[in-house]
């Protein structure tokens, strides 16, 4: 898959990783599920290994696995973006190759965490990654885990060098969008890593979302992206305001634990996150299951209409 053939755009799950309760390996039966059902029901790629995939928990070689179970398990329907955090350069390369021997189409590059590089630094962290690998990058910028933030100049900078092809933006800056667009051209997509506000980030210019309730209500996602595209406002909101619950509780605690939670309860994988994350409290449980009602009932009528073949707009809703 070459650079030009990534689409960039719409909605795609960073999908868990999933563990074994009784030895806590990787479940690659329910991955491959969770991979299989989002782009059945419309995603438009998926990120593994990824910080809501717990990529930092991962060994090297559990790291390369699930890239490969979730490259088997979607083909070549939509492109597979692996994460590639690390606090070292020399790591990252390493799990950028090994992805992009498992079968990743992607990756997904954000700033070493804890070492606080500077933004020359992160300009050569990116392009060392780049330049071991021939995988386009989609940039991650989340300061609140990496604990430093790319300026908008360096980010184009990467632009402008061909070592980036879009943004995954955590930053919660959606004044940014339109700045960005300025700096690297109205063809670099800018995807939303904020659920919350993806409807917000595409009327200030973005193209997606890379998604955490995707993983959840992968049908949902999609069609809010899809009802945006097809210029139908309202609807658009409609999706908007019957996720927001979900998107709320998702981040009740931190990410990915309510997310795990919320399909251990639908029974799409095991709830248990690798230490010193810890399983959901009973106050966010019980959230999830209010919730959960609601959101899975216009989810799973949605998935019914995409079986059916029913086009994206308000009448199939």
């Amino acid at each position: 898959m070459s650079h030009g053939a990534i689409g960039f755009a719409g909605s795609i799950p960073a999908l868990v990783t999933p563990f074994r309760r009784e030895d806590g390996a990787i479940d690659s039966i329910a991955l491959a599920g969770l991979a299989a059902r989002a782009v059945a029901r419309g995603s438009s790629g998926v990120v593994v290994c990824g910080s809501t995939g717990e990529g930092p928990a991962l060994t090297a070689e559990e790291h390369a696995g699930a890239v490969r179970v979730v490259a088997q398990a979607v083909g070549a329907r939509v492109p597979v973006i692996a994460g590639v955090g690390a606090p070292c350069t020399e790591a990252a390369i390493q799990l950028a190759q090994a992805a992009e021997r498992a079968g990743a189409a992607a990756l997904l590059c954000g700033a070493p965490p804890y070492v606080k590089p500077g933004q020359e630094g992160l300009f050569a962290h990116v392009r060392a990654i780049a330049t071991a690998s021939g995988l386009p990058i989609m940039l991650y910028d989340v300061p609140s885990r990496a604990g430093v933030a790319f300026a908008d100049a360096t980010i184009a900078r990467l632009r402008e060098a061909g070592l980036i092809h879009a943004l995954k933006d955590a930053s919660g800056d959606l004044s940014r969008v339109p700045r960005l667009r300025a700096l690297c051209g109205r063809d670099f997509p800018q995807l939303s890593g904020d659920d919350a506000t993806a409807l917000a980030h595409l009327a200030m210019g973005g193209a997606g979302c890379v998604s955490v309730s995707a993983n959840v209500a992968p049908a949902l996602c999609a069609a809010l992206q899809q009802a945006w595209v097809a210029r139908d406002m309202d609807r658009a909101a409609e999706i908007r305001d019957g996720l927001a619950p979900l998107d709320a509780v998702l981040f009740a605690e931190t990410n990915p634990i309510p997310v795990k939670a919320a399909l251990g309860l639908l029974g799409l994988a095991d709830a248990m996150p690798r230490l010193p994350l810890l399983l959901a409290s009973q106050a966010t449980r019980q959230r999830l299951c209010a919730v959960l009602a609601e959101v899975m009932a216009l989810e799973d009528g949605r998935a019914r209409a995409i079986e059916a073949g029913a086009p994206q707009g308000r009448a199939a809703a």
